[in-house]
Parts: C-alpha cells; sequence; structure tokens
C-alpha cells in the first residue's frame, strides 16, 4: 500500500497561506468592513471557490512560474470582482473606492509575490530530494536519450532509476528483464511506470496496467510513432470506445468560433471607421497622381477550406499583368514611390479589415496565398493545407517571427507553414492579442522583409 508523502500537503498548505495573505490585508487595512463574520466567509470561501472554478491547482510537475500566468491573472481578475461586488450591497463605505481598489491591487502584488515564492521554494526543494518521483522504464532503451534529458531536470523532481528489457542491453542503467521488473518496482516504492507500447501485445500490456492499478502506481505510455504523436491531439469517446483526434483545433469550438468572430467584427469596425473613412480618401488623391488604375487592388485568394475569396488592398504597384503569378521581390521596379511607403509601413494591407468585416478572413491567421503558390506549395511543402482549418489572417504568427514578404527558398515556407500549424493548434484569445502587439512593434522595428 503506497504510503502518503509529505509533498501531498503542499497544495492544502498553499491555500492556508493565501488566505493567510488575504485575511490579513483585509484585517490590516480595512478594518470596519473585515470585522464582521460574514464578511470574512465571503473573502474565504470566494477564494476556494474561485480557485477551483479557475481550475488553478493542481500545478503539473513541469509548470513553471510563468507557465500559467494567464490562469493566475484570471483569478485574482474573478476575485476582484467578487471583492467589489460585496461593496455594492453595503449601505455606506467607510472609506473611497480608490482606497479599495488600492487595498485590491496590493493584495494581488502580495498574492503574485507568493506565488513566485512558491515556485522557487518548490524548485528548491525538488533538488534536494523531496516532492520527487521514483520511475523505472520497461520495454527497451529506443527512447531513453531523449527522456532521460526531461527526468534529469533536478527542479522537476524525477528520480529515474533504471529500465527493464528482456532485449540484454550495456546501457547504463539497465536493471535486468521485464519479468525481473515486478519485485523491484514493490521493493524500491516505484510511483510511476514508463512504458515503450510498441515492445507489448494487448495482453502483456493488459497485465502490466493491471499490476500497475493493483498496487497503487501510475502507468505511463510511451508512443514511438513521432510523427503521429507529436502533434496537438484529444481523446473523444464514442460510447465506450476511445478515438484518437489527431488533430485538435481549438477554433472548431462554438464558443471560440463565436469569440473569435465578435473580436474580429469589433476589431475590423473600429479601423474602418477611424482608420479608412479618411485615409482611403487621401490614399486616392495621392495613388492617382503616381499612377493609372484603381484604389483597391484586389486578388483571388485561397481562405478558410480552400474556399476563394477577393482580397483587397491598397493599389503599391504600377497596374500590371504578372500581379497574379509573381510576388514583390526587393527592389520590384512595378512597386510605386507612394507605394513602397504603403508597404513599408504595412498600410496598404489596411483594405482587408473589409475582408474581415465581410468575414472572408480574420485579424490574425496564417497568410492568405494568390491561388497559383497554393496550387504549388500544396503539392510540394508537408502539412501545408492545414494551416486553411481556420480563416487567413492579416498577420499571423508566422509574420511576426520574420517570415513576412518574398519566399526567397524552401526553408522559408516550410518555417511558415511549421508556425502557421502551431498557431492553427494552439489558438487562444490572449495569442491573436500577442500576435497584434508583436506585429505594431514590429512595424516601428522597419523589417527587412517589408517591401
Amino acid at each position: 500500500m503506497k504510503k502518503f508523502k509529505n509533498s501531498d500537503f503542499i497544495i492544502p498548505i498553499s491555500v492556508m497561506l493565501q488566505l493567510c495573505i488575504i485575511n490579513g490585508i483585509f484585517a490590516y487595512l480595512i478594518t470596519d468592513t473585515y470585522l464582521n463574520v460574514y464578511h470574512i466567509l465571503y473573502y474565504n470561501i470566494a477564494w476556494i471557490l474561485i480557485l477551483n472554478g479557475v481550475k488553478y491547482y493542481p500545478f503539473a510537475r513541469k509548470d513553471r512560474f510563468f507557465t500559467k500566468i494567464r490562469k493566475a491573472i484570471q483569478l485574482y481578475v474573478v476575485y476582484g470582482l467578487a471583492y467589489f461586488t460585496l461593496f455594492s450591497f453595503m449601505d455606506e463605505l467607510h472609506d473611497t473606492v480608490e482606497y479599495y481598489l488600492l487595498v485590491y491591487i496590493l493584495l494581488c502584488l502580495a498574492l503574485f509575490t507568493y506565488r513566485a515564492f512558491f515556485f522557487w521554494l518548490r524548485s528548491k526543494y525538488r533538488s534536494g530530494g523531496g516532492n520527487s518521483v521514483k520511475l523505472v522504464v520497461l520495454g527497451g532503451d529506443d527512447n531513453l536519450e531523449k527522456i532521460q534529458k526531461v527526468f534529469d531536470v533536478p527542479d522537476l523532481g524525477y528520480r529515474y532509476n533504471g529500465f527493464f528489457s528482456d532485449n540484454h542491453s550495456e546501457k547504463l542503467g539497465y536493471l535486468g528483464k521485464v519479468e525481473d521488473s515486478f519485485l523491484y518496482i514493490l521493493e524500491n516504492d516505484i510511483d510511476e511506470i514508463y512504458c515503450e507500447a510498441s515492445k507489448f501485445n494487448s495482453q502483456e500490456l493488459k497485465n502490466l496496467i493491471g499490476f500497475a492499478d493493483n498496487n497503487l502506481i501510475k502507468f505511463k505510455v510511451l508512443l514511438d510513432n513521432k510523427e503521429m504523436f507529436s502533434r496537438a491531439m484529444s481523446i473523444e469517446l464514442f460510447e465506450s470506445i476511445p478515438v484518437l483526434n489527431l488533430r485538435n483545433v481549438p477554433l472548431d469550438t462554438e464558443y471560440a468560433r463565436i469569440t473569435k468572430r465578435t473580436f474580429d467584427i469589433l476589431f475590423s469596425s473600429l479601423v474602418i471607421i477611424t482608420i479608412l473613412s479618411w485615409l482611403s480618401p487621401l490614399l486616392f488623391i495621392l495613388i492617382k497622381l503616381e499612377s493609372k488604375g484603381d484604389l483597391y487592388f484586389k486578388q483571388k485568394r485561397h481562405g478558410f477550406k480552400r474556399q476563394v475569396f477577393w482580397c483587397y488592398k491598397f493599389r503599391s504597384m504600377v497596374t500590371n499583368k504578372s500581379s497574379d503569378t509573381k510576388m514583390a521581390t526587393k527592389n520590384d521596379a512595378r512597386v510605386t514611390k507612394i507605394g513602397n511607403f504603403l508597404r513599408k509601413t504595412s498600410i496598404d494591407e489596411l483594405p482587408q479589415f473589409i475582408n474581415v468585416f465581410k468575414g472572408d478572413m480574420s485579424v490574425v491567421g496564417p497568410r492568405p496565398h494568390m491561388e497559383l503558390h497554393t496550387d504549388h506549395f500544396e503539392s510540394s511543402v508537408d502539412k501545408y493545407l492545414v494551416r486553411h482549418f481556420v480563416k487567413p489572417g492579416i498577420t499571423g504568427l508566422a509574420q511576426t517571427k520574420g517570415y513576412r514578404g518574398e519566399i526567397e527558398n524552401k526553408r522559408d515556407i516550410q518555417n511558415r507553414v511549421r508556425l502557421d500549424i502551431f498557431y492553427v493548434e494552439k489558438w487562444t484569445l490572449w495569442l491573436d492579442l500577442s500576435i497584434i502587439l508583436n506585429t505594431i512593434a514590429n512595424i516601428f522595428k522597419k523589417e527587412e522583409k517589408a517591401y
């Protein structure tokens, strides 16, 4: 039978310390309001309920101070709403609203400081042998070098004892055949078993899992199909049958789509009303003075699920027949003087907010390519079409990382696709906001490939 470890009390103690901070600050700084038994119960119960509601705990073993920083901010914001809600039910306030706000800011700073102290102390505790997990690997040594890099990080608290394999190995850490592992695991109080699934048949795996369950040992499976499993995945249950979804797309959910679309409409409306409304007439005059042609340049591009749409830009080139087949290059003779300025500042992209408002594009997403380029890249670049699982964007993760403009070699497009797929699989509204801020910052940095 597994014994409780001292580390099992880390989270309860942490919550108690947080409550001590909350009660200490409130008791000292808002004494008149705090010294009411109902208020005390409210502040403490609200904290515990919100901790649970935002799923602040437990921390994963690999989590660091900045890993779930958004979760911490979410916790402080929601608790802040609960904090100020109480005052709305009071007949009179003993201090000003500004004072209560200052108290709450001080509380957040104290809790934030405690969070930093918690992770620092946990790291030291683990490095010294506390909060550790003893483990063995069953099945072979194929992935040992990679996984040992994780096991050997001191502040993660893993204690790698060795591996068992039916194939004798001269590698350091070899403990014997798999059949020898059962006694070893029990005698050495092993906490976790990592198993290379490909080395065992279904009955052997069933027996190993049964052994782990019956002895309260966590059983984890190492999957060696890198192509299949080194991607974002999710598991769905069809009746009692587990189905592995190999392409997890957050924007497949209705809530995520509505959230992103609402943001797109609000943001594009703001740009259209406050910027395009006066900038378009001005640029119409400037562009017309330099060259003949329309104010807007429109081009067919592939969007969501490869659907074709008209993409709008301010015209930055003289009218030419190669615009639908040839990308702009450095010192391109087709670019006008005013067009050069528009391209360097990315102002030429602003009409795409009309595309966003219409629903063809999003503010953030993989950049749309010409039809000709899509036809070429889908056959020459692996997973290229995965980027079409979401709407294309005016800016994207790849663009903020320097992969914008002319595609000079195959590595350029491969890196764009890699970053686009990361965005598709890891989308959050926070990620969109960070990309927008990075895009604005890059405009002032005068990017090398902005031509």
